[in-house]
């Protein structure tokens, strides 16, 4: 898969005001709104995808019953030292059509708001080695919630002009409209606002939703929820909907669990 924009390509030599201002420069271009033809019921997963799926060794053609539906990519990351592992799994319905993973250094420390100075470059590397071009790309990271609109779902997808969905784990920045300190139940969202630290945002605009893909049945523990919000090409409500069409039983979607599961896997082996 070829970058378009290369004047977006993340360069992890800039100063902290150079990334910022890149930053702000892909937020302009970034698209919040869906442009795409993927219906989040086209790609719903009614159970997690088995090992099964993946033919001989997890590589190679594997059957395609679903010829018909959109191809969805996820993507994670591992750390081998002081390089980035970046895996890509491409889905088909169920089955898994294509997995590949690139390496590259990580030249710059994790600093919030620039994770895709110091992880894009390997993600990139990873989709030049796809096959396929997938219709929608989950992304381990936030997109729209972010300090100025453009986190690493917002980044890679406008680099590559694909529409993307970001899935994080904690909330970077934004006002949730409800408290999330309670017990979601499963397949609740609750809006997230721009607020005073999105700065490229007027306060009270949605940048994403708080998703209970997943919930414990007993009054003692409860799962948090996922922060998921646009990249690109993608609206925050669909965002929304493509998520808890593709969690399949577990907390994360199932194109970026399995990609957590190859990083994890291919990273013995570099």
């Amino acid at each position: 898969m070829d970058v378009l924009r290369p004047e977006f390509v993340p360069d992890p030599s800039l100063s902290t005001a150079e990334m910022e201002t890149l930053q702000r420069d892909i937020a302009r271009a970034a698209v919040f709104e869906d442009d795409h033809a993927v219906d989040p019921e086209s790609v719903a997963i009614d159970g997690p995808v088995g090992q099964s799926t993946l033919g001989e060794a997890g590589d190679g053609p594997v059957d395609e019953p679903d010829a018909d539906r959109p191809l969805v990519a996820g993507v994670d990351q591992a750390f081998v030292g002081d390089r980035a592992v970046s895996a890509v799994v491409v889905l088909r319905g169920r089955a898994v059509v294509e997995r590949v993973y690139a390496v590259e250094p990580t030249e710059i420390p994790y600093v919030p708001g620039l994770l895709s100075f110091r992880e894009g470059g390997a993600i990139l590397s990873a989709f030049a080695e796809l096959d396929h071009d997938p219709d929608i790309v989950f992304v381990d990271g936030s997109g729209r919630i972010h300090y100025r609109e453009a986190g690493l779902a917002t980044h890679v997808g406008v680099t590559l002009d694909v529409p993307t969905v970001g899935v994080a784990k904690n909330l970077l920045c934004g006002t949730p409209r409800e408290s999330l300190d309670r017990k979601l139940p499963e397949g609740a969202r609750v809006p997230i606002d721009a607020d005073d630290e999105v700065e490229t945002a007027e306060n009270g605009v949605c940048i994403g939703y708080a998703v209970q893909t997943r919930q414990y049945e007993s009054d003692t523990q409860y799962v948090n929820p996922l922060l998921v919000s646009p990249g690109h090409r993608v609206s925050a409500e669909t965002a929304a909907d493509l998520v808890l069409a593709t969690a399949a039983g577990y907390k994360l979607p199932e194109p970026t669990r399995l990609a957590d599961t190859y990083a994890d896997e291919v990273k013995t082996d570099v």
